[in-house]
């Protein structure tokens, strides 16, 4: 494979993609770039026991400072991915990403996705639908007629900061080039495409001990960090550490709720079921039926986040058998004594809107549509909603008493949000303490 889409793999350093304008600030970090000699990966390991990395024990396990409880993406790098170059967003609890139309908010979040759904075992067909369109629009065809993109990501959590950084090759052939997961400078996971005849690549990860590095062949379409638990012992401390880290990611990206609200399919009554939010939030009124009945705090709070957010007086959010029976339920506002309630298929679009996320930003994985990972507590993981267009048909209001919802879920550590806006939320953002925006403005 040639080098301008091949991963820089143990030891070995790889050129920047062909056609991909130069980034100096940020070359040193792209998935196709090899860390500095100076930091020992699995190749100095197969020589010998390398050095301990910065942070870690001298027998090569995990970092000495323990990182948040909850493992959280810290930071998503866009290395060379739609109109994002060397592009590196740091995400709090709360961040918004503002810009003009055309300056990547919805690419950044499309990112996040795609991350998510490969640590969830999805193929890179899966995970990028359209992937030409992920390739930088300047980016020249190799010699072999190949393109591609990268992007990558930091998670924090219990084993300190953890990085994965992945190049994908999108022209003539969809496939995985490259992936590396480090951490202090160690890499403790690096594959490169060796030939384009298989449909493989050659995965090395960090071992430790007398044997140093493990070689293995592993699927060219999946995430390869993923597939660690079913190919690594945990004999050792070197595979403990990795295992400990690829854990962390996974469980920091499968815990990811993408949420659109379609207000054309939260106006009709809807059969009562299990309760759990769909991603457009077309069963909204069944959800509240089982919030209403399972959990009266967050019921209560989301009647309050209601009196902000819709208009007229609002007594209180119930749910109705409805007319024509068959098992459908329908969501009301209760008006309070003497007034006729209000049904959800009165309501605006941005009504609906703001009380479908006010309920995902209020609630958690076990009423949400969203697979976590089973290894780990709901209680130790954080839940990131990804809102694109978050603030499409709100006022300001209304945005402004999300932003604040949002606060109060990611104070305590179970909910993040990462969203795309409009300028006039942005500035409210701005003048928010806790909330981090990142303009793409030119």
């Amino acid at each position: 494979m040639d080098a301008t889409l091949d991963a820089a793999g143990p030891g070995r350093p790889a050129a920047a993609p062909t056609g991909t304008p130069p980034c100096p600030a940020a070359a040193a970090d792209s998935p196709l770039r090899a860390h500095p000699r100076a930091e020992p990966g699995p190749a100095d390991a197969a020589r010998g026991t390398p050095p301990p990395a910065a942070g870690a024990t001298p027998s090569g396990g995990a970092p000495a400072d323990a990182g948040p409880a909850r493992p959280a993406v810290t930071e998503l790098r866009l290395s060379a991915f739609g109109p994002h170059r060397a592009a590196a967003f740091p995400l709090g609890p709360v961040t918004l990403f503002a810009g003009p139309s055309g300056s990547g908010k919805t690419q950044a979040l499309d990112a996040y996705r795609a991350l998510a759904a490969l640590a969830s075992g999805a193929t890179l067909r899966e995970a990028f639908p359209d992937p030409g369109s992920r390739v930088p629009e300047r980016a020249l065809p190799d010699g072999g007629g190949r393109r591609g993109f990268r992007l990558g990501c930091t998670v924090d959590g219990p084993s300190g900061p953890v990085r994965l950084d992945l190049a994908v090759q999108a022209e003539p052939v969809l496939r995985i080039a490259g992936e590396r997961l480090s951490q202090d400078g160690r890499i403790l996971l690096a594959t490169a495409l060796r030939d384009p005849r298989r449909r493989t690549v050659e995965a090395a990860w960090f071992t430790g001990g007398t044997v140093g590095v493990t070689r293995a062949p592993m699927p060219d379409d999946r995430l390869g960090t993923g597939l660690l638990p079913l190919r690594v012992a945990g004999s050792t401390a070197g595979q403990r550490r990795v295992l400990a880290a690829a854990e962390q990611v996974v469980v920091a990206l499968r815990a990811v709720f993408a949420c659109d609200p379609d207000p054309g399919r939260m106006r009709a009554p809807v059969p009562a079921g299990e309760g759990r939010l769909r991603t457009d939030c077309g069963n909204l009124a069944d959800v509240l039926r089982r919030t209403r009945h399972e959990c009266g705090t967050r019921h209560a709070l989301l009647a309050g986040a209601a009196r902000t957010g819709c208009t007229g007086p609002v007594a209180g959010l119930d749910v109705r058998a409805a007319a024509g029976g068959a098992g459908l339920v329908a969501a009301v506002l209760d008006r309070g004594p003497g007034r006729p309630a209000t049904g959800l298929d009165r309501l605006g679009a941005g009504e609906l809107r703001f009380l479908a996320l006010a309920l995902v930003l209020l609630t958690g994985p076990g009423v949400l549509e969203v697979d976590p990972a089973a290894e780990l507590l709901s209680a130790r993981q954080a839940l990131t909603v990804l809102a694109d267009g978050l603030d499409r048909d709100l006022d300001r209001r209304q945005a402004a008493e999300l932003l604040r919802l949002a606060l109060l879920s990611g104070g305590r550590g179970h909910i993040r949000l990462v969203a795309a806006v409009g300028e006039d939320t942005a500035g409210t953002g701005r003048g928010v303490p806790g909330v981090s925006v990142v303009d793409l403005s030119p």
